[in-house]
């Protein structure tokens, strides 16, 4: 799912529970849950809350977190909101991102500095020098940077006695999954195909890959395992944050569809900008994911509109067409 960024609201009944790093799998007692390699797990972020909601008992017996999946440092969403904050200042917009450092994380990953559940888990001496290592390099990048290495580490090395139990090898958990006696095996995504880092609408977008090609980068599954694909839309489009949006409705349509969808950010809270169905760009994501069928939810919140009106895209002698002419 790329990490807690990114929130699912499941209602099960009656029953409401908001996901941001569990798996929705999760409320299934007799299905294992699976934090990919893909994912960046926040530091203290697996700790069991003192209160669980009826259904989530037990949640660690039932959760396996890959080896391989990166820890988001408190340092991560502190640079993530300083960037925000630049962005800001200099262009006079930003991202739109949720500051729980993801993109941070992600930079760490892809310069090779990142650290991971093994790194925590294996020699805690080594782990502490390249921890401290990272964070002299975020202090240097930024100076405002404020940083308890010692606290933290006290704290680090807590949590990985509490999730030690939880973590495996994660491609040899999915080789057996996938070459063991049958299972059926679901991967849930996380944001939407336009927010993929390198098919999205770039720069808002996420930081991983959020199409179905981030099962076989993500979790380590052949492509020739890859079964049915399912696109989930919406019978109409939002988006959270800023970027583009060519049929959103900055208007009482909009925030009847908002108010009557219960619109807002599981993470942020933030309400979403919401239009009309965008069927150029569900078209565009079928090329990219190529998908089995479609599952169109929330078709009832527009029951009570005289007129519904889809983006549409043709063309009349070279001159494109209005979405809504």
């Amino acid at each position: 799912q790329g990490g807690n960024n990114a929130g699912h609201t499941v209602v099960v009944d009656a029953i409401e529970y908001d996901f941001h790093l569990l798996p929705s799998g999760v409320l299934n007692h007799r299905a294992t849950s699976f934090i990919e390699p893909w994912q960046g797990v926040p530091a203290m972020g697996l700790s069991s809350p003192p209160h669980l909601p009826t259904g989530l008992e037990g949640w660690e017996s039932r959760t396996v977190i890959s080896d391989r999946a990166h820890i988001v440092f408190d340092f991560h969403q502190a640079v993530d909101g300083i960037q925000e904050q630049q962005r800001q200042q200099q262009d006079g917009k930003n991202l739109g991102t949720t500051k729980k450092g993801i993109g941070p994380v992600y930079a760490s990953k892809a310069s090779r500095t990142g650290l991971r559940i093994c790194d925590l888990l294996a020699d805690f001496g080594q782990f502490s020098k390249k921890f401290e290592a990272l964070a002299r390099q975020y202090k240097a990048t930024y100076p405002a940077l404020t940083i308890d290495t010692e606290a933290e580490l006290q704290q680090l090395k807590v949590y990985a006695e509490k999730i030690r139990p939880l973590v495996k090898d994660g491609v040899y958990f999915m080789h057996q999954a996938l070459h063991g006696p049958p299972k059926k095996i679901l991967v849930e995504g996380a944001n939407a195909a336009l927010l993929d880092i390198d098919f999205g609408t770039y720069p808002f977008v996420t930081s991983s890959n959020c199409t179905v090609g981030g099962v076989c980068t993500g979790l380590g599954v052949p492509p020739r395992f890859i079964g049915k694909v399912y696109g989930v839309v919406k019978a109409y489009t939002t988006r959270v944050g800023v970027g583009t949006f060519p049929t959103e409705q900055d208007n009482e349509i909009g925030e009847l569809l908002q108010s009557r969808g219960r619109e807002f950010g599981v993470t942020t809270g933030r309400k979403r900008r919401c239009g009309w169905l965008d069927l150029v760009l569900v078209r565009y994501a079928h090329m990219i994911n190529g998908f089995s069928a479609l599952a169109l939810t929330k078709l009832d919140i527009l029951d009570t509109f005289p007129e519904i009106k889809v983006g549409v895209e043709y063309c009349l002698d070279g001159k494109p067409i209005p979405y809504f002419p």
